[in-house]
């Protein structure tokens, strides 16, 4: 359907031409914000939990099952909280939905911290993963719908760039709080606690947020609202007209359970290769820095991440309405193929640190502006809105199934198969994203989420 059917003068969608055409406001930026701490928790929480488990190890005596249980508990707990929130803000609204996720994490950072036990602490890292996981398809979709047309994909990387600093701002605390004179029995339980802190600051204004113009106007028929919503966040009045056509309630058809096997199969292609970069990162810092402390090993994944990974996630926001996500998520897959299938095919590379890390920068440049960037954007534009939310969730729970088949079984198979058949492996699972993007998923850049819906004729 085209842009100009979709919001003709009697459709409930012409009180969102307004929004859709504004400049950028001071609301975009405030809920980019809002959005983004989430991501910034989320990425934090990431991080410091494998420096946790470093230090846990000698003083609970963890096994390699505890370890693998522990790192992996809240990737699963993810994939559910992403599946369940995704299909009840299509339910009940965006609105209606914000802020808990949050509350979830900010109550599980705390409870992690004082986990009596190894089986509390996995039970306590459950919530956090039901947050974690919760908040990909409402930040997601919550921004997407918010924003307007010709810079939609720069805010909603911006959100998901909050991810960014939060794995920066991991080793750093987790470094400063390693070279102090604290106990690592404390260390670990304030490591853990702080994670509340970014969470907690932005409940209030997720919960205080109006409900999303769109979801307003397409899925509760409140056209009026809509138009209210739109004037109070752009000034600019909203024309009463009366309405002549309804947007359709769409379902799961041909069209968009394909769209929908193109954006969870993607994300759950890229996690698994993400742990790639997991995989050679160790090798890196074993070969760089052979048994050096923790608290030095942390800085330089710290100074790694920030000269490879944050350059990348800038990149991405910039030309993101430049470029289109098609281009880009192709440009990532084909990068991180050719990095990997280097290694495969010239396997005394590992045996060089300095090229090993230039080839390790490279690909991790180019997840970030690439797939790791574009699968969150994607999914939250090409589904129409009464089922954006499932589609975000459904496929934001694919990329936490694909990153836990990663965590447990990469390491499996580096051991038996060696690294060079690793990264082969990962290299082949590159080019499937190369393939399934091409085929399968469509650009949304420049173009109105109006285009996703379907109109017809109001019958009296």
């Amino acid at each position: 359907m085209s842009m100009a059917s979709a919001t003709d003068h009697g459709s409930p969608l012409s009180v969102l031409k307004g929004f859709d055409e504004s400049g950028l406001r001071g609301f975009h930026w405030r809920t980019v914000f809002t959005a983004g701490m989430g991501f910034f928790t989320d990425a934090y929480d990431l991080f410091i939990i494998g420096t946790v488990t470093a230090i846990l190890t000698p003083i609970w005596g963890l096994s390699t099952a505890n370890i693998a249980i522990l790192n992996s508990t809240s990737l699963a707990a993810a994939a559910v909280g992403a599946f369940l929130f995704g299909r009840m803000m299509d339910r009940f609204g965006r609105k209606a939905m914000y802020g808990i996720e949050m509350s979830m994490l900010t109550l599980g950072a705390i409870l992690c911290a004082f986990a009596p036990s190894f089986g509390w602490l996995v039970a306590f890292r459950v919530l956090v993963g039901f947050g974690v996981g919760g908040d990909y398809p409402t930040s997601s979709v919550l921004m997407s719908e918010y924003s307007n047309r010709a810079r939609r994909g720069f805010l909603v990387t911006m959100v998901f760039a909050m991810q960014g600093l939060g794995l920066l701002v991991g080793p750093l605390v987790a470094a400063l709080l390693l070279s102090t004179a604290m106990p690592h029995e404390l260390v670990w339980r304030v490591m853990l606690g702080l994670g509340a802190i970014p969470a907690a600051s932005v409940i209030y204004l997720r919960r205080k947020m109006a409900e999303t113009p769109r979801y307003l106007a397409v899925v509760k028929d409140d056209v009026a609202k809509a138009g209210a919503v739109v004037t109070s966040l752009t000034n600019v009045a909203v024309e009463k007209a009366r309405v002549t056509q309804r947007v359709v309630r769409q379902t799961w058809s041909r069209r968009n359970l394909v769209r929908l096997i193109g954006t969870a199969g993607s994300w759950f292609l890229l996690d698994i290769a993400f742990y790639g970069n997991g995989v050679s990162s160790q090798l890196i810092l074993k070969a760089l820095l052979p048994g050096a402390a923790l608290v030095t090993t942390t800085l330089v994944a710290a100074g790694i991440f920030l000269v490879a990974a944050i350059p990348g996630y800038l990149v991405a926001a910039k030309y993101m309405d430049r470029l289109g996500r098609k281009a880009i998520q192709l440009t990532g897959f084909v990068v991180m193929a050719l990095a990997y299938g280097a290694l495969f095919l010239a396997p005394g590379i590992a045996k060089l640190p300095f090229l090993f890390l230039i080839i390790y920068g490279v690909s991790y440049f180019f997840i970030e502006f690439g797939p790791n960037t574009t699968t969150f954007i994607v999914p939250a534009e090409v589904f129409p809105t009464n089922l954006r939310g499932s589609g975000h969730g459904t496929s934001a729970a694919a990329g936490k199934v694909g990153a836990f088949v990663g965590a447990f079984f990469l390491p499996v198979i580096l051991q038996a198969s060696g690294l060079p058949f690793t990264m082969g492996l990962l290299a082949g699972v590159a080019l499937l994203g190369v393939l399934l993007t091409a085929l399968i998923l469509p650009e949304m850049r420049g173009h109105s989420l109006d285009e996703t819906e379907e109109l017809a004729p109001i019958t009296t």
